[in-house]
């Protein structure tokens, strides 16, 4: 008696088998079809103006893409950060009427963990 757990296939079909390393990545790419993360054409200027020229729309959906995450995370991280520092002092709003603002006391712990140093100018000191 074999133990197949409810499964009528066996783990490995030969369709899995078959794919090669970059099926997934084109898998991913036909579904960046769909999707629009910036305009193409502002993504395609800032590629062009950093010295990337491609015509290959789903390369520039695909930097756009990883563009977008980075800044949400930076984002996120920085709120994070916000967060807890505003956790250290008194306030008198709390739960939903407390908003937040993006300064540089919070942007430079959390792009400094990507390896990016940012100081403020002297002359705002």
């Amino acid at each position: 008696m074999t133990e197949d757990f409810g499964r009528d296939t066996p783990p490995y079909t030969t369709n899995e088998e078959t794919k090669t390393a970059g099926q997934p990545l084109s898998d991913f790419l036909l579904q960046l079809e769909d999707y629009t993360p910036t305009a193409n054409a502002i993504s395609e200027h800032y590629l062009h103006t950093a010295g990337f020229n491609t015509t290959d729309p789903r390369i520039v959906r695909l930097v756009s893409l990883a563009a977008q995450k980075f800044i949400s995370e930076v984002a996120n991280d920085a709120l994070q950060h916000c967060k807890t520092r505003g956790a250290n002092q008194n306030t008198k709003t709390k739960g939903k009427d407390r908003r937040y603002t993006l300064t540089m006391e919070d942007l430079t712990p959390a792009v400094a963990e990507y390896g990016i140093i940012v100081k403020k100018p002297h002359y705002f000191v």
